[in-house]
């Protein structure tokens, strides 16, 4: 967060809120006003019983999270169309690889150029997976990979400075 001077972010699962209680510090330790924080989870009300956000009040800093409880497949297009923009993303939400790559084939145009995408569970298969074909044909790079481990991993992804241009048949596997 601070490196990246990031002051507008987007997390897709709140979950019970740790992560983006991190997130919300970075974005007051980077001491610039209009700093936001948008959180995507549908289950925020539900399984979680509202605890991300009662973490985040009792933190301080409800006041820059804004929450859509709905799936990111829908808030994401969304957020595109309303011509909203990113300095870095956590993805932590749905594991499954056409959740994953829509997730970030979305936060591909919703994260500025050369920003970044902060991957959780990516020891999962599905995750690494959706990864590859960012690195493979969108031009996305692999910045940093937590160290091995079966239970969890994380992967730091770096947009492109543009998006490229691909011929309209362009595919390498991955």
């Amino acid at each position: 967060m601070k490196r990246e001077g990031a002051t507008r972010t987007v997390e897709i699962g709140l979950g019970y809120g740790v992560s983006a209680l991190y997130i919300c510090q970075g974005l007051l330790a980077n001491g610039r006003n209009g700093a936001r924080h948008v959180v995507i989870d549908p289950h925020q009300e539900t399984r979680f019983a509202g605890d991300g956000l009662r973490l985040l009040d009792e933190a301080g800093v409800g006041e820059l999270a804004e929450l859509h409880p709905d799936e990111s497949q829908i808030v994401l297009p969304r957020l595109l169309s309303e011509g909203r923009r990113f300095d870095l993303a956590f993805v932590d939400g749905n594991h499954r690889f056409d959740g994953v790559f829509l997730d970030l084939v979305y936060l591909g145009r919703l994260v500025r150029p050369e920003g970044i995408v902060f991957l959780d569970d990516y020891q999962l298969p599905a995750v690494a997976r959706a990864a590859s074909f960012c690195t493979t044909n969108l031009g996305w790079k692999v910045e940093e990979i937590s160290a091995p481990d079966d239970l969890h991993r994380w992967a730091v992804l770096r947009t492109p400075a543009a998006m490229l241009e691909r011929p309209f048949d362009h595919f390498v596997d991955f």
